[in-house]
């Protein structure tokens, strides 16, 4: 359907509604699906009419379409449910748990089984978690809060909740227009004609030489009430006046809106489509009224009309994890009955010495134990908190000095101290940035461990550089920045190159907020003043001029999930947390709590979509963002400062504070516990150094139960997190003692020896059980959370196994140590793909993971088919072959669009929504057998069985580079040799598997830095990859063996032979064909073998880790540089 037609409907609805055509509305808004008319559901859902509330729900979505419907429908039964149980109706109740229950049996089996034995009690209450069910309407109550919220979060909904802005009588108004029009046309128009009919045009008949109205002053169909009237609709109806087409980020901000005028912007087809003018849609532009002849069609109206996919791919940022558990009836919020005090990490479990005050911090997004501190003397380091070692370590220095200012050298010259103002990691944290008190801003990639390189110095501003933040406009890595000269900037991260300077602030600029909405990139800036601004990178200048409250200095931060805005600032000693409402750009809520007499501004952070922290009055506090009142405090123990700085890593589970002593106290929940209990129980590389004061682990007792959440992490979003950290403007004098570091290197070095494992007794392994026909197993993967594990088979069958939360295993992450369980839905459907004529043994099998989990893209020779990962459905087929499609990979910016690599080496980039090859990518010689895109060069990489390399930018999808492998000396490699590319976490430098090699390239240049060539009794390499942290690389061999190597060096550390993990069977010939590293647990990995079988294998509890790095002493050190080949180290 046209934006136009689809806008027609809306004016039905609204035409209807006046009308009082009640039932008729709400039929045409299920119908169409363009509306979801939350009041009228709301009225639905507390008077219990719940086959009506089901009606209504399936023209937006059904059970299975997400995991937001389905605890939608889910809640909404289970309340059914219950009720019946209350009013004793046990006939009632079950017939709903076996008609409308019984299907979440599939998804959680223990959950139905809990479920179905509230039959048995006389009472339901008696049931733990339903102890406090009160009433029928509270309870209704509580439930719809809960579906409110997954509503609002369920990407089917996104664009539906609120109805476009329209003056009272639009369709009225537009057929009187059309009827002026019509009798201005009139041969002979009459002074007062007489309408009777609008299904034909109108027409006078008989000439009476009248000169034809104004269409403006006279109406010709007026507005006739029904018998009894009714009240135009006011502004609490159900279609309130709210700027649909105006992200709701902006909307409200728009004090003074720019009076240019902007085109009218169509409504696009649906999808996720990005606006055709984002800044028209900023400025709220408005249809004209009195242009009889304009056109409305616009320049897309054609790619409106190509057909759309329903299944269009979800944008990663609204991917909320979505437990199907009971909700407890506590007469909370919505929040306090999904998490505990629990949840806050609030025991001090480690300390760091750090030795100069801490100024800023940030956790690692993926390898949540390593901390990033910034000082006021300039230093940077880097903490395992896990271990309590400062791994890196860099002290300030101007690297370039030449290049500097005239007045930056002369400030150097009187003083040269520097403080820094703000550390970030980049969203993969593959970088980071560091904000200095004085104009430079240093960019530094960390390649793991001690490894810290100079990547960018950029003299950023005059004076202080205040704050400094990621973001991604134009799917573009890029860093930016304010500071006291009152400018916000933003550069290339690439390059260093500056893109954009905005500037209208009549203050320093305090703190910067990047995010985005709709597809639509925008930053926040906040101002010594108590300015709020917004700006687009368009240099078109503040989209907003807004007061913080109390005119303060002030950090915004949005929740992890993107959805809600929040602030803290201070002024004059006194504090505002805030959260605020976007689309008035107003404040929503005041949260209580705070101090009334700050040093200092205070500093403050959110976690889990659920809490807010601030470090204030010697002491940490908390506050469920649903309620104004302070929820709890901690003192950690006491020694903080009056303002301390505070940071929760990525999942919340850990929390840094910094302390009057120039140290940082590491705060933990049961879960953080675990994982830093985890990491001491193992062994260190001689390149870590500087150990801390680690603070001896309270007994806990055991660990708590994990809380049903409804909640994600910044990491899985492609936009970067808001900046929430600002400068410190506490000026206490404090003794600035940098720590002692001490070197045991060389004493490592004497005793260094390759580990080998050639025992079961001395791994961890475990066999995935399997009731399926076992075939070769030709493509394996982790899930993006680890939870679970995804094989495809050579008959082109998909097995999925997930792991199960238990006492055992409270996270239900993928371990050794509990059996998972070979899944399928209730169904008993299988993934299978399309095999074409020939032989699924001969054909190349591929397939590719959406980021959320949520679907899956795979091949085996015949069409491409799109799974429901949760429901094994299959969602659409295209692309038969031939030519066949032979490896995919989803663009990280946009999962709409995936790479395919073709049989006839080809690359198609190919749009999945409106099912369109974008264009085709040509210059391999055979079939591509690797891609893999780099988001901070964007670039992607092809390799193909011609041993090839291609570079290709995917601005215009032209080629910059291509290189041949270098085949060792002696080694010949057979016709169809694979080559796999995989990108280093700094997506600069990536892996090159061949059966002949390993090769360590970097990007876009396609220099080879590194090159490592297997012993030849080892057999061809059959599979290689990166660990999570790439560190390390895992290699599969055609003898059975696994090597590990040290990715930075290319160094085997450890060879695991096949008789650690595969029973003796001289008849039979077993190898892994495939080798997958666990996304969290560098340590763990996944082997796909020959038999059909897929192992897990991790190192022995009792060392921790694969083996040690062999230091440069012992002969091993970096391997040579292009095209030398680096041989291993004797066995020993």
């Amino acid at each position: 359907m046209s934006s136009l037609s689809r806008e027609l409907v809306f004016l039905i609805l609204q035409f209807l509604d006046e009308e009082k055509f009640k039932d008729t509305v709400h039929r045409l808004e299920q119908e169409s699906g363009f509306f979801f008319n939350l009041k009228y559901f709301e009225e639905m859902v507390t008077n219990g009419e719940w086959d009506e509330v089901e009606k209504y729900l399936s023209g937006f979505t059904k059970v299975d379409d997400n995991r937001y419907s389905m605890k939608i429908f889910f809640e909404i039964r289970k309340q059914k449910y219950l009720e019946a149980l209350d009013k004793k109706d046990r006939t009632k109740a079950v017939e709903i748990l076996v008609k409308d229950l019984k299907v979440f049996s599939a998804f959680n089996e223990e959950l139905f089984k809990e479920i179905t034995h509230l039959l048995t009690l006389d009472n339901f209450r008696e049931n733990e978690q339903l102890s406090k069910y009160g009433d029928t309407k509270s309870a209704r109550g509580i439930m719809l809060a809960e579906l409110k919220k997954l509503i609002e979060a369920n990407p089917l909904f996104r664009d539906k909740l609120q109805f476009p802005t329209l003056k009272n009588s639009r369709l009225r108004t537009l057929i009187n227009q059309s009827l002026n029009w019509q009798h201005q046309l009139c041969k002979n128009p009459r002074s007062n004609p007489d309408i009777k009919t609008l299904f034909v045009d109108h027409s006078c008949g008989q000439p009476n030489g009248a000169r034809a109205p104004s269409p403006v002053t006279n109406p010709l169909m007026s507005n006739v009430p029904k018998a009894g009237g009714f009240p135009p609709l006011g502004a609490h109806g159900p279609f309130q006046p709210t700027p649909a087409a105006l992200p709701t980020s902006l909307a409200g901000w728009m004090a003074n809106p720019t009076p240019v005028p902007h085109p009218v912007a169509s409504a696009g087809p649906l999808g996720l489509t990005a606006p055709n003018n984002a800044a028209a849609i900023l400025k709220r532009p408005s249809p004209p009224t009195n242009n009889p002849a304009l056109d409305y069609q616009s320049a897309d109206s054609e790619h409106v009309l190509k057909r759309s996919r329903p299944f269009g791919m979800p944008e990663e940022v609204n991917n909320l994890s979505v437990n199907i558990l009971p909700v407890p009836y506590a007469g909370q919020t919505h929040g306090q009955s999904s998490y505990s005090l629990d949840d806050l990490p609030k025991t001090v479990v480690m300390t760091l010495s750090q030795g100069s005050s801490v100024k800023s911090m940030d956790f690692h997004p993926v390898q949540q134990i390593l901390l990033l501190v910034g000082t006021n003397i300039g230093d940077i380091m880097v903490w395992e908190v896990g271990s309590g070692e400062r791994i890196a370590h860099k002290t300030f220095k101007v690297w370039d000095l030449s290049t500097c200012s005239m007045p930056l050298q002369a400030s150097l010259a009187k003083d040269y101290t520097f403080s820094v103002n703000r550390v970030v990691w980049s969203p993969d944290g593959a970088l980071f940035g560091v904000a200095y008190s004085k104009h430079i801003v240093h960019i530094y990639s960390y390649h793991g461990g001690d490894d810290l390189r100079n990547r960018l110095e950029i003299e950023a501003h005059v004076g202080s550089v205040n704050d400094l933040a990621f973001s991604y406009p134009n799917k573009q890595l890029c860093v930016v920045t304010c500071g006291d000269d009152r400018f916000i900037k933003v550069w290339d991260a690439v390059s260093g190159a500056k893109m954009h300077t905005f500037e209208g602030h009549e203050a320093p600029v305090y703190s910067i907020c990047p995010h985005h909405k709709e597809n639509i990139q925008f930053i926040f800036s906040t101002a010594t003043d108590g300015k709020i601004k917004a700006w687009l990178y368009d240099n078109m200048g503040s989209r907003v001029d807004y007061n913080a409250p109390g005119q303060s200095s002030t950090t915004m931060a949005y929740s992890a999930d993107g959805t809600r805005l929040f602030s803290c600032g201070t002024n004059k000693g006194k504090s505002f947390l805030v959260e605020w409402n976007e689309s008035e750009g107003a404040v929503k809520r005041t949260y209580f709590g705070l101090g009334k007499r700050s040093v200092g501004v205070v500093q403050f952070d959110t976690t889990k979509n659920r809490f807010l922290a601030a470090g204030d009055e010697f002491t940490v506090k908390f506050w469920d963002m649903d309620n104004l009142n302070l929820l709890t405090s901690t003192p950690a123990d006491g020694g903080l400062p009056p303002s301390p700085c505070i940071r929760f890593n990525k999942e919340g589970t850990l929390l840094a504070v910094s302390t009057d002593d120039n140290g940082v106290k590491i705060l933990a929940n049961s879960d953080g516990v675990r994982l830093i209990r985890t990491v001491e129980n193992r062994s260190f590389d001689s390149s870590r150094v500087a150990p801390a004061a680690i603070v001896k682990t309270p007994n806990i007792g055991p660990f708590g139960s994990n809380n049903a959440t409804i909640g994600t992490t910044i990491g899985d979003r492609a936009a970067p997190v808001a900046p929430i950290v600002g400068p410190n403007n506490d000026a206490r004098s404090l003794a600035d003692v940098k720590p002692r570091i001490t070197d045991e290197s060389v004493e490592k070095s004497r005793i260094w020896k390759l580990t080998e494992i050639n025992e079961p007794s001395q791994c961890c392994t475990l066999r995935l059980p399997d009731s399926l026909t076992a075939m070769r197993v030709s493509r394996l993967i982790y899930t993006n959370s680890g939870l679970a594990i995804l094989a495809l088979a050579s008959n082109a069958v998909h097995k999925l196994w997930k792991w199960p939360r238990s006492d055992r295993n409270i996270t239900g992450k993928a371990t050794t140590s509990v059996t998972p369980q070979l899944w399928q839905p209730s169904s008993g459907i299988l993934m299978t793909n399309d095999i074409s004529d020939t032989n699924p043994e001969d054909a190349v099998s591929c397939f590719a993971l959406s980021k959320n989990d949520s679907y899956v893209m795979s091949a085996s020779g015949g069409k491409i088919s799109l799974f429901n990962m949760m429901t094994f459905k299959t969602m659409t087929t295209f692309m038969p072959p031939p030519p066949a499609a032979t490896f995919l990979a989803f663009h990280p910016q946009d999962n709409n669009i995936i790479a395919i690599g073709m049989d006839d080496s080809s690359i198609q980039i190919y749009n999945v929504r409106v099912d369109e090859v974008k264009t085709k990518l040509k210059g391999h010689q055979k079939r591509i057998t690797g891609l893999a895109f780099s988001h901070t060069l964007n670039v992607l990489v092809s390799s193909g069985a011609d041993s090839q390399l291609c570079v290709w930018s995917t601005d215009g999808w032209d080629k910059q580079t291509s290189k041949f492998l270098q085949i060792p000396n002696g080694r010949a490699a057979s016709p169809h040799a694979e080559t796999r590319v995989q990108f280093h976490l700094d997506q600069i430098h990536f892996l090159a598997v061949h059966e002949t090699q390993i090769a360590i390239f970097e990007a876009p240049k396609l220099e080879c830095l590194k090159q490592w060539v297997p012993r030849e009794a080892s057999g061809p390499i059959t599979h290689a990859t990166y660990s999570c942290d790439s560190q390390m690389i895992y290699v599969s061999f055609e003898d059975g063996s696994v090597g590990v190597l040290t990715a930075s060096t290319l160094r085997l550390r450890c060879r695991i032979s096949s008789t650690a993990y595969l029973p003796p069977n001289p008849s039979l010939r077993v190898y892994p064909l495939v080798i997958a590293a666990h996304p969290s647990d560098p340590n763990q990995f996944a082997l796909g073998l020959t038999d059909g079988g897929v192992l897990i294998v991790e190192p022995s509890e009792s060392e921790g880790k694969w083996g040690t790095s062999p230091p440069a002493e012992n002969g091993a050190g970096p391997s040579t540089t292009s095209g030398a080949t680096g041989s291993e180290p004797p066995q020993r």
